[in-house]
């Protein structure tokens, strides 16, 4: 994996042709990471359900920390393209 631009597009294409089970490790990190963003909304929307958003100090760090992990994923993957 290479962050720069100009290489990033053919080291992605050498993971999937020329690593072993490549194209399995692709299709797992994209499959896991949507699947990790559902199963935070659904934790939000939990949240709402049974009103935790009453406990304001723990409300609002679930708040910070899902913006955190929100900006984390855009500065990696929608950044360096």
């Amino acid at each position: 994996y290479t962050s720069d631009t100009t290489t990033a597009f053919s080291s992605v294409t050498h993971i999937c042709r020329d690593v072993n089970y490549g194209w399995i490790i692709r299709y797992m990190h994209a499959n896991g990471a949507s699947m990790f963003f559902i199963c935070l909304y659904m934790h939000v929307g939990r949240g709402l359900y049974y009103g935790s958003y009453t406990f304001l100090e723990t409300w609002n760090i679930g708040v910070i920390l899902l913006i955190t992990v929100m900006a984390t994923a855009f500065m990696g993957y929608v950044l360096p393209w």
